[in-house]
């Protein structure tokens, strides 16, 4: 009887003759790995241009709101001389930086809602108008301005009536 090849008897001289072998071998999870390592980079570079969007919204909120507060120092003056006291003022500034992030709230989730069918093609077990998704990316971006809107707040119920009416 010919011989046909190396026998099972010898693995070594097996796989080194034998050409139906892949020269390296890996698990199928291995393998799906290796092929989502593109998509787990956009998804990290996407990630870290949403936090740098979101750090920068922030800082604009708090520039805006900031100046704000220091425009209406006068004013603010006024009212804590004429018995308005640190919580008053701090109500009145947080609720007129609350007005303008509802507003631009709004805008922004009737913009996403009319974009949906660009981006539907770029997600992954989640439908494009998950009310989840919705609901969570509209309380951080609420809790976020809040947070820029409350330290020009914090900082408007420390005013002196006194420096502030000598002010400008």
């Amino acid at each position: 009887m010919p011989r046909r090849g190396p026998s099972l008897r010898q693995p070594e001289e097996f796989c080194r003759t034998s050409t139906w072998i892949p020269a390296k071998f890996r698990t199928f999870s291995q393998v799906y790995s290796a092929s989502l390592g593109s998509r787990k980079f956009n998804v990290i570079l996407i990630g870290f241009f949403g936090i740098t969007a979101l750090l920068l919204a922030m800082a604009g909120v708090f520039g805006v709101m900031a100046y704000s507060v220091s425009r209406r120092t006068r004013e603010i003056g006024v009212r804590i001389a004429l018995g308005a006291g640190p919580g008053d003022v701090l109500r009145m500034i947080l609720s007129q930086g609350l007005r303008t992030i509802f507003i631009g709230v709004a805008i922004g989730i009737a913009g996403s809602l009319a974009l949906t069918r660009a981006v539907q093609s770029l997600l992954f077990g989640v439908t494009a108008t998950d009310p989840l998704t919705f609901g969570g990316v509209t309380l951080l971006l609420v809790a976020a301005a809040l947070l820029a809107c409350y330290i020009p707040a914090r900082r408007a119920t420390k005013v002196d009536p006194m420096v502030a009416l000598r002010y400008e």
